[in-house]
């Protein structure tokens, strides 16, 4: 099993990455882009044997508390059989 996890920054916290690649591509002419965002993604190995359940606890604590900052990002997961 593995896991996939998505960290950004929460929707309130300004992304200055994210705003110098829009204006990068305005500037390369794809008009069409309204914003961009930046942020993280992680791909898990899960030992052989963890159940669905306890695969997504232990995967929610470790985006929780090691990969994401959860006063400024903001993170999902999802497990992949």
């Amino acid at each position: 099993m593995k896991a996939r996890v998505f960290v950004s920054f929460k929707t309130t916290v300004l992304d200055p990455q994210g705003q110098t690649v829009q204006s990068a591509l305005n500037g390369l002419g794809y008009h069409g882009v309204a914003g961009v965002r930046q942020g993280k993604y992680f791909e898990i190995a899960l030992s052989d044997g963890l159940s669905p359940e306890e695969a997504r606890r232990q995967i929610d604590a470790m985006a929780r508390d090691v990969l994401a900052n959860p006063v400024i990002e903001e993170y999902r997961f999802e497990l992949i059989e």
